[in-house]
């Protein structure tokens, strides 16, 4: 797209006097005038047709089923109204002598002002399609990866319409567009390099956000690191760990490092190994056994399938081995506590007494 500057001179009336006659700067007064006149007349008309515009076109776009129409009229209306004010703008221009320079700059301006003018309206007519079509299904969507990924997306799509639209100005204004795509070339390829762990971490977030290997109020362990997920942004994610602190961490690590999601196990699994004297008896041993079982089931925060072993001779104990699985909508300390606690009390009202490190040292005499 080149324009031509084309001159046009105005016609004198006779009756003018003689000072309007003179040139200034190659026109005469009533060049200038009509081309100041234009000008203002395009002002004055895009003020008008934007205020009718708002006055009537959206009253009757809001009467619509659709919001469509009203998207596209508020996305197009300054890109239009602007495209009226440019072409007054080449028209007054254009009725106007210079230099030959002078004309093949103004020519190349307004080549790149109407090009990027219609670049932003294509970008408008997308955002438009965008706020109709994407954005509520984003909104109705349960997952977190659509609402961070969508504006990013945008944005990266506007930025390579604006630079496809800029090349394409400067290409038809007569500008040598392959030496700065080469530049370009050459500075992302230096950018990529210098931003690779960014690019990383961002791939680890949409990595996350599709595998979903955690949510944010879970528990999970990676890389030595145990916390409660706080937030899951497209480029890190925050940890509060135990001793609540917040820790930041790079989302690139998530695809390095095996990720434990504690909150995802069905059950806790609890192993106790406890130790009675050697003066139990077997009917008290067998005992032990049938309270540590009984004391599982009874026990709400506790599965029913709990294992209960006489499984050692110890150096000074007999060792009992008890593994019970606490549920996971329950407080696990708590459980354990209410389970140790009813261990000890029925242990010590049985008068079975555990174990401690004794030894026995028996002196034999010598006759």
């Amino acid at each position: 797209m080149n324009f031509q500057l084309v001159t046009t001179l105005a016609a004198i009336p006779d009756w003018a006097p003689d000072w309007s006659k003179k040139v200034w700067y190659n026109n005469t007064f009533y060049d200038w005038l009509y081309s100041i006149s234009i000008i203002i007349g395009s002002i004055i008309a895009a003020k008008l047709l934007y205020w009718f515009i708002g006055k009537y076109v959206k009253k009757i776009t809001e009467k619509t089923k659709t919001n469509l129409d009203d998207i596209l009229i508020d996305k197009l209306e300054e890109p239009i109204v602007y495209g009226i004010v440019i072409s007054a703008f080449y028209w007054a221009f254009n009725r106007l002598h210079f230099t030959e320079s002078v004309d093949a700059f103004f020519a190349k301006i307004f080549t790149v002002i109407y090009i990027l003018n219609i670049t932003w309206l294509i970008i408008r007519i997308l955002d438009s399609m965008v706020d109709e079509y994407i954005v509520p299904m984003v909104d109705k969507s349960d997952s977190d990866l659509d609402d961070q990924l969508l504006p990013i997306l945008r944005k990266v799509v506007n930025g390579i319409l604006w630079t496809v639209g800029l090349i394409i100005a400067l290409s038809n204004a007569g500008f040598d567009v392959m030496a700065l795509i080469a530049g370009l070339g050459i500075g992302g390829l230096a950018l990529a390099l210098a931003a690779q762990d960014t690019v990383k971490n961002i791939f680890g977030g949409v990595m996350v956000f599709l595998d979903k290997p955690f949510k944010i109020r879970d528990r999970i362990k990676i890389n030595g690191m145990d916390g409660t997920v706080e937030e899951i942004g497209i480029r890190s994610t925050r940890l509060r760990t135990l001793e609540g602190r917040i820790i930041t961490v790079p989302n690139g690590q998530f695809s390095d490092n095996p990720v434990e999601n504690v909150s995802l196990e069905p059950t806790r699994k609890v192993v106790l190994n406890l130790g009675l004297t050697y003066e139990t008896t077997p009917e008290q041993m067998e005992k032990a056994i049938s309270m540590l079982t009984q004391i599982a089931i009874d026990n709400q925060k506790v599965t029913d399938e709990s294992l209960v072993s006489f499984n050692s001779w110890g150096d000074f104990a007999m060792g009992i081995l008890f593994i019970y699985y606490i549920k996971n909508d329950d407080h696990i300390l708590t459980a354990q506590t209410e389970m140790n606690l009813e261990i000890l009390k029925q242990f010590n009202a049985a008068g079975l007494e555990f174990a401690y490190p004794t030894q026995m040292i028996y002196k034999k005499e010598v006759k």
